[in-house]
């Protein structure tokens, strides 16, 4: 298991991705995002059914991001050739279809490792979602098993109250008061 990650750099990476227009392949590193605000998540494996909700939910919400100056990554252990296939697989066949993102291979499972979300004995990433702004440094991690689907609202609220500057109680929203600190 990894360090903490929170409040330090984030660990470095570069993989390989498959564009979200199901056509072509790409290379991502984090100095690619570098003045930016980065929502990376990990995902157990493509064609499976969990998967599949919340990245489409995510790329449905590409709007709200980009409003937030934010990117979106996914990673899984899968190849790039994997991603493909699956971007390029109807939704009614459980597939993803066109996504506003790429996904990225972690096929050496070096960077599930290196973010702690790595199941050694099944060579498949937790469910781990990280914020990374836009110095590089790691504001917020969440790592779930692999049953449960991430909330993109929550997502978005969270990096809402990290781009607020203040401090921020349960369930804050914006618009809402900071707390003042004493």
């Amino acid at each position: 298991m990894a360090d903490r990650l929170v409040g330090k750099p984030a660990p470095d990476f570069t993989m390989e991705t498959a564009l979200g227009n199901g056509q072509d392949f790409g290379k991502v590193s984090l100095s690619d995002y570098k003045g930016k605000w980065l929502v990376m998540f990990f995902y157990p494996l493509d064609f499976t059914f969990v998967c599949p909700t919340e990245i489409i939910a995510f790329s449905e919400s590409k709007d709200i991001f980009e409003d937030l100056d934010t990117d979106i990554l996914g990673v899984s252990t899968d190849s790039k050739f994997s991603h493909r296939a699956w971007i390029n697989t109807s939704r009614d066949d459980n597939g993803l279809g066109p996504l506003t993102y790429p996904l990225a291979s972690d096929i050496n499972k070096t960077v599930a490792r290196e973010y702690g979300v790595l199941i050694e004995e099944e060579g498949i990433a937790l469910r781990g979602l990280f914020i990374i702004d836009p110095d590089g440094v790691m504001k917020y991690q969440v790592v779930n098993f692999n049953d449960v689907g991430r909330s993109v609202d929550e997502t978005v609220r969270v990096l809402q109250a990290l781009q607020s500057g203040g401090l921020c109680p349960a369930n804050w929203k914006p618009g809402q008061r900071h707390l003042e600190e004493n």
